[in-house]
Formats: structure tokens, sequence, C-alpha cells
């Protein structure tokens, strides 16, 4: 047990203080590139030597993007702008910025504005029908054009079989993020939510081959581990974003383990890795054609919902909790449908609203209280 909180901690560590990593590579001569969500293609910023860092927002108060963003936009794109106008970010040698939402559309232009030519901006674009031919080939067309941009900043050229070896340090790590969540979940004693959040989140602030050593370190002390009855709840998770500390206290609060999850930012980004193909950067297109159950891609036919509740009998879950990231179009969009199938499937579903924001939790507590309550009976 000791080995696996010491691992732990070591990722809890970084999520804690990611601009401590932004630091230590700027400090070792790397280059670093911020990625918002969603699924850029970071094996592309990797190839070219460079950092990839991710922007996901952060829990605070943000007061000078309201002058680029109105209030009801997502707090994601708020308090990244909001570090990015205040020079937190200024270490950055560009962001990449993918434009598949109506708030993302805009922000590149914000970023330009606000907070100038010093950071630029990489726009990120693919297919809407992503899985035909076509749609593949536009995706390819658009990732070779940010591949240039990113051999200039890098100054240098980027050979396939840099990408190749890129794919592979990602395709690993995917892997190494698979087993430690399968992991957890038969663990629920030893990983409570907050540290399995951390654990997958702290990927996007270090090198991924660093990332996938850790995790393949945990996951082995995780195995050996004795067994261990659990007396409290089990859910999936659903959402842009679980990442919040209060709505995980909450959880712990209640004895709720987290046992698999549909998150954008945790195994959505990794159950499906990049395909090796002779242009590996069709391969990553590819890829992008594989990746179901996120509100940003389109899913005509909801095949999130169909995955959801196959993941909830998978994983004996007690019940699904979605986590509404306020002011997110596409996640509102979704939850009616999905809830519909929920409820047909006879799986317990619950709706909570976060917000990086906020700082009262009391109305979610309130509801996953009702919610435990319930599923115990």
């Amino acid at each position: 047990m000791n080995e696996v909180k010491m691992l732990l901690d070591e990722l809890a560590a970084v999520c804690a203080n990611p601009k401590a990593q932004l630091d230590a590579a700027v400090a070792d001569g790397r280059k670093c590139v911020g990625v918002l969500p969603y699924f850029s293609p970071e094996e592309l910023v990797y190839a070219a030597g460079m950092l990839p860092f991710g922007l996901w927002g952060a829990e605070m108060q943000a007061n000078e993007s309201k002058r680029y963003y109105p209030a009801f936009i997502c707090s994601l794109l708020h308090t990244v702008l909001e570090l990015g106008l205040k020079g937190a970010l200024n270490d950055l040698s560009a962001i990449m910025v993918p434009i598949c939402c109506d708030s993302l559309k805009g922000f590149g232009a914000n970023w330009k504005y606000g907070v100038g030519e010093a950071v630029p901006v990489i726009d990120v674009a693919w297919a809407e029908n992503r899985k035909i031919p076509a749609g593949v080939e536009f995706t390819r067309s658009q990732f070779r054009k940010v591949l240039g941009q990113l051999e200039a900043i890098a100054g240098d050229r980027v050979s396939d079989a840099e990408i190749g070896a890129s794919v592979a340090v990602y395709n690993e790590n995917r892997a190494a993020l698979r087993a430690f969540s399968a992991a957890a979940a038969r663990r629920p004693e030893a990983v409570s939510p907050t540290a399995r959040c951390a654990a997958i989140k702290a990927g996007y602030f270090m090198d991924r081959a660093e990332h996938t050593e850790k995790l393949n370190a945990l996951t082995a002390a995780l195995a050996a581990l004795p067994e261990q009855k659990w007396d409290g709840l089990r859910v999936v998770t659903t959402g842009i974003l679980a990442d919040s500390p209060a709505l995980l206290r909450i959880l712990e609060d209640n004895q709720i383990a987290v046992v698999g999850d549909q998150i954008a930012q945790e195994s959505v980004n990794f159950r499906v890795d990049t395909p090796v193909t002779d242009d590996p950067v069709e391969g990553i297109a590819q890829r992008l054609g594989q990746v179901e159950g996120c509100s940003v891609l389109f899913d005509p036919g909801k095949q999130r919902g169909k995955e959801l509740i196959e993941l909830a009998k998978k994983v004996n879950a007690d019940g699904i909790l979605w986590v509404m990231t306020k002011f997110c179009d596409p996640e509102e969009y979704d939850y009616v449908p999905v809830k519909r199938m929920a409820d047909a499937a006879g799986i317990p579903l619950l709706a909570v609203e976060v917000d990086q924001q906020m700082v009262n939790y009391e109305q979610a507590r309130s509801a996953i209280e009702a919610f435990a309550e319930i599923l115990r009976f």
C-alpha cells in the first residue's frame, strides 16, 4: 500500500502544480505547446521534440476573460483565457485550438487580440463526417497543415519515422491508462475518485513516456494488494470534465467509487489507439474516426448512450453520474436522449452541474446524497 500511495501522491503533485512541469521543461530547453481540448494531434507536437501541455482550465475566478467572452461560455475557456491574459502561459511556444464547438471557434481570435502574437495560435480542424474516406483524407490534410506550423516553431523538419515513434509512445500510454483504470476499478478502497482523476490527468502535463512508466508501476502495485471487500457504491461518470476537487470529495464522503468513465478528459481520450499506417498522419486522422462517446463529435445515432450503458453493465455499476459542464451546449443536447436510454435500460442516472468558478457545491452534495440513498435500496 505504501508504494501505491507514493505513486498516487507523485501524480497528484503534478496535477496540483502543472506550472512546475512547464517551468521545468522550459528550463531544460524544451519548447512547449499548449493543447486545448479536444482531440488535437498531440503526437505531432511530441514528434517535433516539443512537450504537449494540456490546457483544461483551472479552479479559479475569471475576470479579465469576460471582456472577450460573455459569462455564459463554459468556464474551461474562460479560465484558460484568463491565464493567458495574466501572462501565466507566456512560456508556451504556441497553443493548438480545435475548432469543434461554437465557443472554441472564437477562442483563437480572442487569444490573438488579448494575449498577442507572442504565443501564436494553431487552429485544428477536422471533418464532421470523420469516418468516411473523404473525411479521413480531409482530416489528414488539416493535420499535415498543423504539422507544418509545428515544424516552423520547432525549427526543424519532422519525418514520418519520428511521427511513427511518437504514435508508439502515445499508444503505449493509452494502454497503460486503460490498464490503470481497470486496476483502480478493482481496488476502490485504494484508489479514491480524487486519486484516480489525478493519475489520469497528470499525463496532460508530463512527458507521456514518463507518465506511462509511473502508471505501469502503479498498476503493478495495485495488482499486488490483497483482495478487500468494498461496501460502498460503484458509479460510472460521463461528461467533459470530472476533475472538480469539491465534487470528488463529495463522492468520497458518500463512499462512492468511480469504476469507469466516459469523460472527454479521461477514458474517451485513451480508449482507442492510433492505427499504425504507412502515413502516420493518416493513422492519427483514422483514430479520430474511431472515437465515440463525446458530445463534440458527430454522433447521430447516440452511440454515446449505448456505450455508456454497456460500460455500466460491464463494471457492475450501481448508477451513472452525468457531470454536466455548465454552459456546454453539446453536453446539454446529449443529456435528454442518453437519459431516456438509461431509463429504458433500468440504470439510475443523476446529472450534477459543475463550473470551475463555483465555490459552493452544496446543491450537488444534496443531490448526490439523495442519489446514494436511492442506490442503496
